[in-house]
């Protein structure tokens, strides 16, 4: 590979596709993924790995208890699965010369901007010393309100934290099937443009045998990093040589084509669901402006109905539509008690500033 088509990603590897039918850790297939991130990484390509798996390697480990909560269970997995995962990852790569670090997080490290910041300095600073980040989510301590949706939620994160170029969610499917279709077999979709087209109409939800994501969730995060600029492909992790495929551009798997790049804060702001501290109702006329496709507007106290909780100037807020629907995500610019005294009026201060705003699609 002379030439790869991208030159930093994020891979994604869901829980079936490095386990087997016993949900245990499937060596064979993490040999062949490292092999391939292997080759990747000496011809250039950053890579940042998020790996699912610790669990399926504690059930190989542990025999829980009866008595034991589904919470607590996942825990007991979860912490001890992690030690043997990260070491099968370590050794792996040690055998082709290369260094790895651990790296483990919750949504809540998401929430604050410093720790975003932080966890961004640590992954950038590992690439430029050539080491392969092994990112998982802490399940040991991800509860209720502190867990990610799944790993792909987790890994979409870190995909717009870095600006990489393409996000790689592979699954133990060939990628998104047309189940739209009555009169034939489904089919891979090869390419989907968000700008023309929806994926809801050719899926059905469902989640997978040992992991917490189902295809729906895939799309959501897909659709949402394409609009923020990433190429994002979805495909069969237990392919030979898959990897090495999509980044020599061979049609493999569903690829959901980007728009225009986002920078910045826009992208924190974007992955910002369950993480806000508060939230604002809208009216429709604010919520006309908002989305609109000519001009870029900010969120004004005049079309403020209502305020819900209690938030500062800086803090994330989600805005409502008036049925109440989540439409999107800002920081706001001062706090929710200067708010109300503002509420409904003209000429006054942007709560949220366009910079700063994310509305959802």
């Amino acid at each position: 590979m002379s030439n790869p088509l991208y030159h930093k990603v994020v891979v994604k590897v869901g829980t079936n596709v490095i386990t087997n039918n016993q949900g245990e850790l499937d060596l064979q297939i993490l040999d062949q993924l490292v092999s391939q991130t292997a080759e990747l990484h000496n011809q250039g390509v950053a890579v940042l790995l998020v790996s699912s798996g610790a669990v399926g390697a504690g059930r190989s480990i542990i025999k829980l208890l009866d008595d034991l909560s589904p919470v607590a269970a996942r825990q007991v997995l979860s912490s001890t699965g992690q030690i043997r995962l990260i070491n099968t990852y370590a050794d792996l790569f040690e055998e082709r010369a290369l260094k790895t670090a651990q790296i483990l997080v919750t949504k809540s490290d998401f929430r604050d901007r410093l720790h975003y910041l932080n966890i961004r300095t640590c992954l950038t600073s590992l690439l430029k010393h050539r080491i392969i980040p092994v990112i998982n989510e802490n399940d040991a301590v991800s509860v209720t309100e502190l867990m990610f949706t799944d790993n792909d939620e987790l890994s979409g994160m870190i995909a717009s934290m870095m600006q990489v170029d393409a996000y790689i969610i592979l699954s133990h499917v060939d990628g998104l099937f047309d189940m739209s279709r009555q009169d034939n077999a489904p089919t891979v979709i090869k390419t989907i443009d968000i700008s023309t087209e929806h994926f809801h109409q050719y899926i059905k939800p469902g989640t997978s045998q040992f992991g917490r994501g189902g295809m729906l969730t895939k799309c959501h995060i897909a659709h949402k990093l394409a609009r923020l600029g990433i190429t994002v492909h979805i495909a069969n992790g237990r392919t030979s040589g898959i990897l090495l495929d999509i980044l020599n551009g061979k049609e493999v798997g569903t690829k959901f084509i980007p728009q225009k790049a986002v920078h910045g804060r826009k992208r924190w702001i974007a992955h910002s669901e369950g993480l806000e501290k508060g939230a604002v109702t809208i009216n429709a006329g604010a919520e006309t402006a908002l989305r609109s496709p000519e001009r870029a507007n900010s969120l004004l106290p005049v079309g403020i109905e209502s305020i819900i909780g209690t938030f500062f100037k800086g803090d994330i807020i989600k805005i409502c539509s008036e049925n109440g629907e989540a439409i999107g995500y800002g920081m706001a610019q001062y706090s929710s008690e200067k708010t109300r005294e503002l509420l409904g009026k003209k000429g006054e201060k942007p709560l949220i500033h366009y910079d700063y705003l994310y509305i959802m699609p």
